[in-house]
């Protein structure tokens, strides 16, 4: 989409009608008569390496700096403090901490180091921190900072992509957007899979993109194994974005359209390769050796994915939950409860508008603009076939989220924030080389508008804080489209020197219109350390749905260990901190597992208070049917357990379709209850 104009005005011969004019090259001046002949190079030029052209190669002083500036930042901005996240959601520390201690645990992404049950997720997001817990120990920061690095890595990576097709500028101002998009900073600071989910899709972006100028099937099956990989991160979310990668080959890789088929069948192979292996590898791993598959009903990987995982999250099926069970909360609607009503405004809502819509209108107008600008321009236009990479991303994975009816939550929206970062730099920056003609000038001047309004909206649905910056962001974003209308940085008046100050002015006056918002409420987030099963972003420290998966911090990230909700009221499950009297109960224990309470939340801040194992009941919510009643006699039989916790979380008050009522009757008939601190346990055993 070039748009730059040329010294008569006029288009450049042979490009389209109602496309930006392109500048012309001026030819040199030739060389007076009698001067001397330049002097000739000494020497053939030497050769060099990759890395010393990817250091040393001819680039703008400015570009290398600023882009190791951009990382700096990011890394600051993702690392600082980090260690007051504590262990963050529960449910995922205590399965990394029992990849720290169990080989079968961190293949499988057992819940707990005695391979009981695992998450509800695949495992891949737990092996990088698992594995540095091996390294370094298991505590908070070893477990956070991998994931703060994936963000680190995702803005490079997204910038270095963007560049490739625009240029530096539009590349940093893509990293930046990214690193300052409030979800993102909350997800890189967090332990939900969402951070490895949203780093492998943008490197598959980035191959994909390599894959395009050259056609190169190589690069192609390479993006189709990280998306393999972004499968074995959360599923069939991994595969949201496959639609605009190949929409983006198949329209713009300089090859027949044969040839483009046969590359796409190569990323699919990629795919089949990566997490096919894996299916093959639980399928055929008998169930006696490995953990019980969460989440599904028949232990069964493929279950998880096409049901709980895949189509039950997005039709409402058995309410989006295992077991049957409904997400909604008090109002017994999912999508209501965490996510806001489904529909083609969900993203602007209460629920995700604050994640990550601060830029998405921007993203919307110039993906539009961008396309009608480009209409003209030949098969394998690189711009384009950006647009269409990034645009398919932003709709249909925006469109999925929206009309989804089961279990949808705000921080998934992470998923959206590198196809909005990359269309704002790809779309602003072409635009602003065109500002010379008129309609390139009239959008972006749109766009910076919008932002800004937009900005103040999202600023105003939490009036206590800041309720000046609305009124800047607005302000700003008036001089700045009044700027760009008028062209004031070209005002044919003004010395030269002036007119590039004034470009400069220009150029800091959108950025501020257009970033000051989303910029001030990522700082604000980032400084809250955040915990639960359902952060939000914020200036105010929030996890919806109460205690679930909300563990305290111990020797790692500083702290007292909570239970999440196992020592409330008498003999059932609460919201306090486990009592000194049960966490000396539990460690004392020599049993494989040290207890077994109904709720994966309640089990896993558990083990993280305790150190040892402790079997989930039901699961995550308490409905998956394991340990059935026979299961759980045999373990006692064996001497496996150590105590049944009365009460729990979700579906741990007698409810469910795992039977752990039967197991609750069972238990309650045959061994005598014992309280311990504020909650009634039973000694399982002589």
């Amino acid at each position: 989409m070039t748009a730059t104009i040329s010294p008569t005005g006029g288009a450049r011969a042979g490009s389209p009608a109602g496309s930006p004019p392109v500048q012309e090259t001026p030819a040199p001046a030739p060389e007076p008569a009698g001067t001397a002949p330049h002097p000739p190079v000494s020497g053939p030029p030497v050769p060099r390496s990759r890395r010393e052209r990817l250091l040393f190669g001819p680039q703008a002083r400015w570009v290398r700096p600023s882009a190791a500036l951009l990382l700096v930042l990011t890394a600051v901005l993702y690392l600082w403090n980090l260690e007051a996240t504590g262990y963050a959601n529960s449910f995922y520390a205590a399965a990394i901490q029992a990849g720290t201690k169990d080989w079968t645990a961190l293949l499988f992404g057992s819940l707990d180091a005695g391979n009981a049950i695992t998450v509800d997720k695949p495992p891949a997001a737990l092996w990088i921190p698992a594995l540095a817990g091996r390294i370094f120990g298991f505590s908070a920061l070893s477990m956070l900072i991998p994931q703060a690095l994936m963000g680190v890595a995702a803005a490079g990576l997204l910038y270095l992509t963007v560049k490739r097709v625009s240029g530096p500028a539009a590349g940093l101002l893509a990293g930046g957007a990214l690193a300052l998009t409030p979800v993102a900073a909350l997800m890189f600071r967090f332990n939900n899979p969402d951070a490895m989910l949203t780093l492998c899709l943008v490197l598959a972006a980035y191959l994909t993109t390599r894959a395009i100028e050259k056609a190169g099937w190589k690069w192609l099956a390479a993006a189709g194994a990280v998306i393999g990989l972004a499968f074995l991160t959360k599923m069939l979310q991994g595969f949201l974005i496959v639609p605009g990668l190949a929409l983006a080959y198949l329209w713009a890789a300089p090859a027949t359209l044969g040839r483009r088929l046969l590359h796409l069948l190569a990323a699919a192979a990629g795919i089949v390769v990566v997490a096919g292996s894996y299916l093959v590898l639980f399928q055929l791993t008998p169930a006696t050796v490995r953990p019980y598959m969460a989440g599904s009903e028949t232990n069964s990987f493929l279950e998880l994915t096409f049901g709980y995982n895949g189509l039950g999250r997005i039709t409402g099926s058995g309410g989006g939950m295992p077991g049957g069970g409904n997400a909604g909360g008090p109002g017994g609607n999912g999508n209501v409860g965490f996510g806001g009503a489904a529909g083609i405004t969900r993203m602007f809502g209460t629920s995700f508008g604050g994640e990550v819509s601060w830029l998405l209108p921007a993203a919307l107008i110039l993906l539009a603009a961008g396309l009608w600008f480009t209409r003209r321009e030949a098969r394998t236009s690189t711009t384009r076939a950006a647009l269409l990479l990034w645009g398919g991303w932003l709709v249909i994975t925006a469109g999925i989220f929206s009309f989804m009816s089961g279990t949808v939550h705000p921080y998934y929206a992470v998923a959206l924030a590198p196809a909005v970062a990359a269309l704002v730099g790809i779309g602003s920056v072409e635009l602003w080389r065109g500002r010379a003609y008129w309609p390139a000038r009239v959008v972006l001047a749109v766009t910076v508008l919008a932002t800004s309004v937009w900005s103040a909206v999202l600023l105003g649905r939490d009036p206590a804080w800041l309720p000046g910056l609305r009124v800047i962001v607005v302000v700003l974003g008036a001089l700045a489209a009044a700027a760009l209308l008028l062209r004031v940085d070209s005002m044919s008046a003004l010395p030269v020197r002036f007119r590039k100050a004034a470009t400069s002015g220009v150029v800091i006056l959108s950025l501020l219109a257009g970033g000051l918002g989303t910029t001030a409420w990522t700082l604000a987030t980032a400084v809250q350390p955040h915990s639960g099963s359902i952060p939000t972003s914020g200036p105010t420290a929030s996890a919806m749905g109460g205690g679930f998966g909300a563990a305290g911090r111990t020797a790692g990230g500083g702290g007292t260990a909570t239970t999440s909700g196992l020592a409330g009221g008498p003999g059932g499950a609460g919201g306090e901190t486990a009592s000194a009297e049960l966490t000396a109960l539990l460690k004392s224990s020599d049993a494989k597992w040290s207890a077994i309470v109904s709720g994966a939340t309640q089990a896993a801040s558990l083990e993280l208070a305790t150190g040892t194992s402790v079997i989930a009941l039901g699961g995550w919510n308490g409905g998956d049917p394991y340990p059935t009643l026979a299961q759980f006699q045999a373990m006692v039989d064996r001497g496996e357990i150590g105590y049944f916790i009365s009460g729990g979380g979700m579906g741990g008050m007698g409810g469910g379709r795992g039977g752990n009522s039967e197991v609750a009757t069972w238990v309650a008939a045959n061994f005598q209850a014992q309280t311990v601190g504020n909650t009634t346990v039973y000694k399982l055993g002589a």
